[in-house]
């Protein structure tokens, strides 16, 4: 039953394409083919993100981007990508006290995806998977995916990428897993008003000088010299606006 249930989405996911460009060749989409589209498109991605097999995962994955270069970025794609990113960490599978479920390279496209949605919940969603996950290579794309969306009006993005640095830093640093910190608390900085966090402050000083390559060295460095030139520029600005008043 299960083996058949198996075939009949995968026979279901190949036809969806078709479905897909059939309608695209007959130059309009009413509402109702648009709406039985995307049910018929958020089904298969449920499913196939739940199946146990790597390989299934991927075509969800594939699917799913294809959903969201469209526009649906919805609850049932972000909860398919929430199951995936949580798969072997979170929730474990085990046969015989083996782990079973651990796929780092389906957590590292799910993160991507879930900075391509760009939504408040979507980065609520990728915090979840940090806080939990071990892999360098996925955190290395949550962190990129997180400065992509941009969003921390409580400072908890900020805080989170500098806590999980700083958990690396005390037992195996990681030079990418940095240089894609630093690049975060820049763009976040600039988004935000400025890099204010404490402790992202003195995360970016540790790698400036601690062991970790010279070229992810430097980039700290520059990173520092930065902020502390839009600090003052934006000190300068307010002295100016307090004297205009």
């Amino acid at each position: 039953m299960i083996k058949m249930k198996r075939s009949v989405l995968f026979l279901s996911a190949l036809c969806i394409p078709a479905f897909f460009i059939s309608g695209q060749e007959s130059g309009e989409i009413s509402v109702e083919e648009s709406y039985l589209q995307e049910s018929v498109e958020n089904m298969i991605i449920r499913e196939q993100s739940r199946a146990e097999s790597r390989e299934m995962k991927m075509i969800a994955l594939e699917y799913i981007g294809d959903a969201i270069s469209r526009g649906n970025t919805g609850e049932e794609v972000r909860q398919a990508l929430e199951y995936m990113g949580l798969e072997g960490t979170l929730n474990r599978g085990r046969e015989n006290g083996r782990l079973i479920n651990n796929y780092p390279d389906v957590r590292r496209e799910t993160v991507k995806y879930l900075g391509q949605m760009g939504t408040v919940e979507a980065k609520d969603t990728l915090l979840k998977i940090i806080y939990y996950d071990n892999e360098p290579m996925v955190l290395q794309e949550a962190v990129k995916s997180l400065a992509d969306i941009g969003n921390d009006d409580n400072g908890r993005t900020i805080s989170t990428i500098a806590w999980i640095l700083q958990k690396f830093d005390n037992t195996n640093p990681d030079n990418l897993l940095a240089l894609s910190a630093i690049e975060a608390f820049e763009k976040l900085g600039e988004k935000t008003g400025g890099l204010k966090d404490p402790n992202a402050i003195q995360m970016l000083i540790r790698i400036a000088d601690g062991p970790y390559i010279r070229p992810v060295q430097d980039r700290a460095k520059q990173a520092l010299v930065n902020i502390r030139r839009s600090q003052a520029q934006a000190q300068r600005e307010e002295q100016q606006q307090q004297q205009r008043n």
